[in-house]
């Protein structure tokens, strides 16, 4: 099998390669095409489908999280490999050959996954209440020897605020000591950059000039390293990013129709998805409804067909046109229109928001938060806070970083939906020319696997 290397540059689009000298000159040299958005166009739904080939109705893996009818749960941002069911495209490759290795560097649902060789943020979570950087691998070996050749993972560096180029560069570098160390055969490499200045500010070249051009000398690194062994790696995107202005308050609208309950605890409130008769999970420009009484199935779609930013709501046959019938899914799915994206917020007084709204937990919120990414601009004494918080951690204090801003219009970037300009679909760059002029996301799975058997 010919060494195969797969780079995600999230966020990625035809629309930003011009701004980019050195991707474009690569580009210019290999085969260049775009990716016809899937729903929804999210992290783990996109990767599982490019490792699978498979749609979400049969890798189940619908959206970033989902509500566990069983627990009563919303689960998000999960980690075990084993949630993403179908066969992934190195257990056929380790069929053909048996001396075939594959590396996973920060490729979603990593734990546990039955590559060779496998890196993923992994935070210790202290019984003080500290949360300490640091990152899973396999072999357990490689996370001591990454560490002590590049520090720890940056993992405050990679999501919230302080979010910058330096968990891209971690993440090249360990790619690179990785490879040097075992040479697999196949490796994907994941590289967030991009997402944040673009949800944080949308489609502005100049705006996010410092940002893009970050990220592709982080490309040019690793594809020069590459090309030195012989090996022109694979560049895709799972979504282009486009610009929108509209927050939609989905869980508000279900709440203010008596539908979405919430327990009260030390005067805040915490949603109640096992008792609510309806609620909305919040991912970027989708949102699953889950309706747990089935009387209220039709006032709960002519609801979200009412709300101003939603275009679609899909029912069973619309879901099963989408590939997304799978049991994960929502009783419904609202899809927003292009200015549009969904919060989770379903509070309706800010003073009785949970105390984790206010910070970056991916965890405990019953949806994808991108205002994470801000501290509070209201607040012009943020940063001292922050500063004296963190003085706090490093004495061996509980604190609380509670310096997220609630404030949904912040975000001038999203994705999610089927967009429908080509300059903003997620691209595929490979050194082979493709068989299709326009691709599916199933399709991908294919580049890959034609470039790893040199087809």
């Amino acid at each position: 099998m010919r060494k195969t290397v797969v780079i995600d540059v999230v966020g990625l689009s035809a629309s930003l390669l011009e701004h980019m000298p050195f991707l474009k000159a690569y580009t210019q040299q290999q085969h260049l095409t775009t990716v016809t958005p899937m729903l929804p166009a999210v992290t783990t739904t996109v990767q599982s489908t490019y490792l699978t080939g498979k749609w979400p109705s049969e890798h189940g893996i619908v959206g970033n999280g989902w509500y566990d009818r069983t627990d009563a749960e919303v689960k998000f941002w999960k980690q075990s490999n084993k949630l993403v069911d179908a066969p992934k495209i190195w257990d056929k490759a380790r069929k053909l050959d048996p001396s075939f290795t594959c590396s996973q560097m920060c490729w979603w649902y990593n734990m546990y996954a039955n590559v060779d060789y496998s890196l993923t943020p992994r935070p210790n979570y202290l019984s003080d209440g500290r949360k300490v950087p640091d990152c899973y691998t396999s072999p357990d070996t490689l996370r001591d020897y990454l560490t002590k050749e590049l520090g720890r993972f940056p993992l405050f560096n990679y999501w919230g605020p302080t979010a910058s180029i330096k968990s891209s560069q971690w993440i090249a570098d360990a790619s690179i000591l990785t490879d040097k160390l075992y040479n697999p055969t196949l490796t994907f490499i994941y590289l967030p950059h991009l997402d944040y200045c673009l949800q944080k500010f949308g489609q502005d070249p100049i705006r996010n000039a410092k940002e893009i051009s970050e990220i592709d000398e982080v490309c040019k690194q690793l594809i020069t390293y590459y090309q030195q062994k012989n090996c022109n790696p694979i560049v895709l995107s799972e979504y282009g990013i486009t610009n929108v202005n509209n927050p939609v308050h989905l869980n508000r609208a279900l709440r203010q129709e008596g539908l979405l309950s919430v327990r009260i605890e030390n005067g805040l409130e915490l949603l109640d998805p096992g008792a609510s008769k309806a609620f909305a999970v919040a991912d970027h420009q989708i949102a699953h409804i889950y309706i747990n009484d089935p009387a209220c199935y039709k006032k709960v779609r002519s609801i979200l067909e009412n709300v101003p930013g939603v275009q679609l709501v899909l029912d069973r046959e619309g879901k099963r046109q989408h590939h997304l019938h799978h049991e994960r899914s929502g009783d419904l799915i609202a899809v927003a229109d292009a200015n549009s994206w969904f919060t989770y917020y379903y509070w309706l007084d800010d003073n009785k928001a949970p105390d984790f709204a206010r910070i970056v937990d991916i965890f405990r919120k019953p949806g994808y938060d991108p205002v994470e990414m801000f501290m509070n601009p209201a607040d012009p004494l943020i940063k001292l806070k922050a500063a004296g918080k963190l003085l706090k951690k490093k004495l061996g204090f509980r604190y609380l970083m509670n310096v997220i801003p609630l404030d949904a219009t912040l975000i001038k970037g999203s994705h999610g939906r089927l967009e429908e300009n080509p300059a903003y679909h997620p691209v595929v760059i490979s050194p082979e020319p493709f068989h299709k002029t326009q691709l599916q996301a199933t399709d991908v799975y294919e580049v890959i696997w034609n470039h790893l058997v040199n087809k």
